[in-house]
């Protein structure tokens, strides 16, 4: 983390309409002025990360009596806390100095202000009220005990997991697509959240028969109340009920891609839960009629050669999104070339996703040789949500490798939140990751080319098969620097801000889900193990010519 000392404001002032001494208005009032507030005797133009023990410097034109310098300065904060400012007077009365005991709390925004009742000793009056903000930085302290970086690990995974098992919907149990949801559930998040409850076996969160109840009561629920599109299902579900949730006004059919993350968790659910017990096997036959139902080559839009995102029974093909590379959507052209009922060809992926190669990048970021997409890469949930069951370690096909790709994807993110081009308070090699959140503002797709200041966690996180060095530091510095400001009931909150002393109070399925999956990949590769064993996605990526 780069430390730095910031200046509250600088104001050199040169109103020479108010200076007395014309021969028209000899009589007016005279000023003094400001000539410029100092943090730790520094100009900067920045308010932001404070530091907690500063000093703040104020020249003045003139001359100045400690009594009412008193008076008229005030600064307002936390409320919690009682500030002192201690004050002395230096260069002939005429610099102000001022420190706090206690400290300056750390994360907080504070206002600074000088009345313009302020004299000089001369009897001016200050042009004008002198205001100013500022936001402090983090205590560099740990926040919580320092155990081990597996301990930590599992740690994280188990509250993260919380998320899924303790919020999941109480009828249908499916995830709910953020802690404000009711009974409003996601088709993707649930299928995360399916792959996190195999993690939560795994690692003995809960107990199989548990996890596989949980998994059979979301499958039966999909079966016979969720309304389907062509087997597809809709991006937003009513939890009670099944019936569609319109994502948008025209999005209020099937989404495939949304269906296209369910599929995956479903069909490592079928692996996972492998014996002949009765409950098990009827597991995996629910799966096999929910899986083989998707007709994958209607969303071509009546044989065109590409997939459409969405379709619905009232708006038809109004969105008109074709399903194009390179983002988050392989596993939908995998699954989709995989269907042993409904198969779309060879051509659909070439044409379609890949472009005939338009995908390509293949250009230099820090060094870095990008294969596949935007400059820069994009957010990260693009190397994320189609590789929490595809094993990208060995994937090749005639347009890349993959691991080449969410590797390179993900260092660049990182290079960029060090090099910090707008120069955000809190960016560094500890504290990074950009990607699909929440935002101050609301939700947005972060990424170099979209950076608004908002560090995701689940970005560095999700990341870590790609970047593991990398990926725990950032970790130790959310967990242990951050603290409970970050790291609350369901894991990590969904974003924050250092810059703007923002923190989210949210926390979203398709974030939470990968970092449970993710850690559980670099630790063990469970999730792509019993993904990669299914027999229909091997005879996908064959058919769509992937090496693995």
């Amino acid at each position: 983390m780069k430390y730095v000392s910031l200046s509250l404001f600088v104001s050199l002032l040169f109103f020479t309409s108010c200076q007395k001494g014309t021969e028209n208005d000899s009589d007016d009032q005279s000023f003094f002025f400001s000539s410029g507030y100092l943090i730790n005797g520094e100009n900067t133009f920045s308010a932001f990360g404070v530091p907690l023990n500063s000093k703040i410097t104020v020249s003045f034109s003139e001359p100045v009596i400690l009594s009412e310098v008193k008076q008229a300065v005030s600064l307002s904060g936390p409320q919690t806390q009682n500030i002192q400012m201690v004050m002395f007077l230096t260069n002939n009365d005429s610099t102000l100095n001022i420190h706090f005991e206690p400290s300056l709390l750390p994360l907080q925004r504070y206002n600074f202000r000088i009345s313009s009742a302020l004299k000089s000793v001369h009897g001016q009056s200050l042009f004008s009220d002198l205001i100013s903000s500022f936001n402090t930085t983090f205590d560099p302290t740990d926040k919580f005990p320092v155990i081990s970086d597996e301990d930590l690990l599992t740690m994280v995974q188990e509250q993260t997991f919380r998320y899924f098992w303790d919020f999941g919907h109480p009828v249908s149990g499916m995830a709910r697509e953020r802690n404000t949801s009711g009974d409003l559930v996601t088709t993707g998040g649930t299928g995360f959240g399916i792959m996190s409850v195999i993690v939560g076996i795994e690692r003995g969160f809960i107990g199989r028969e548990e996890g596989r109840e949980r998994i059979s009561r979301i499958a039966d629920f999909l079966e016979n109340k969720a309304t389907k599109y062509h087997g597809a299902l809709a991006h937003w579900i009513n939890g009670v009920t099944g019936q569609t949730i319109p994502f948008s006004p025209k999005d209020d059919g099937g989404d495939l891609v949304e269906t296209s993350f369910m599929m995956a968790g479903l069909l490592c659910a079928m692996e996972y839960f492998d014996s002949p017990v009765l409950e098990e096997t009827t597991l995996r036959e629910t799966i096999t009629r929910l899986w083989e139902g998707v007709e994958w080559d209607w969303y071509t839009r009546n044989g065109s050669s590409t997939l459409y995102w969405h379709w619905s029974p009232v708006h038809q093909w109004d969105m008109n999104h074709p399903v194009r590379g390179w983002n988050e959507c392989l596993i939908t052209y995998i699954l989709a070339a995989a269907s042993p009922t409904h198969p779309v060809t060879p051509d659909v992926y070439d044409s379609g996703w890949a472009r005939q190669g338009g995908f390509k990048n293949g250009r230099g970021f820090y060094g870095i040789t990008l294969p596949l997409g935007p400059d820069y890469g994009g957010p990260l949930f693009f190397e994320h949500y189609s590789f929490l069951g595809i094993n990208p370690s060995n994937l090749k096909d005639k347009y890349a490798e993959y691991w080449q790709q969410a590797v390179s994807h993900t260092q660049i993110n990182q290079e960029y939140c060090i090099a910090n081009p707008k120069n955000y308070f809190g960016y560094s090699e500890e504290c990074w990751g950009l990607t699909a959140s929440d935002t101050r503002t609301g939700y947005t797709a972060h990424s170099p080319t979209n950076d608004q200041g908002v560090i995701t966690p689940t970005a560095a996180l999700s990341s870590i098969p790609f970047t593991p060095v990398e990926s725990m530091k950032a970790l130790r510095f959310f967990y242990y620097k951050l603290g409970d400001r970050l790291f609350k009931e369901y894991g990590f909150i969904d974003a924050f801000s250092l810059h703007h002393n923002w923190f989210a109070n949210s926390f979203l399925a398709i974030d939470q889900g990968p970092i449970v999956i993710m850690i559980e990949n670099y630790r063990t590769q469970l999730i792509w193990n019993y993904t990669m064993k299914n027999k229909d996605i091997k005879k996908g990526l064959t058919r769509l010519g992937f090496e693995y």
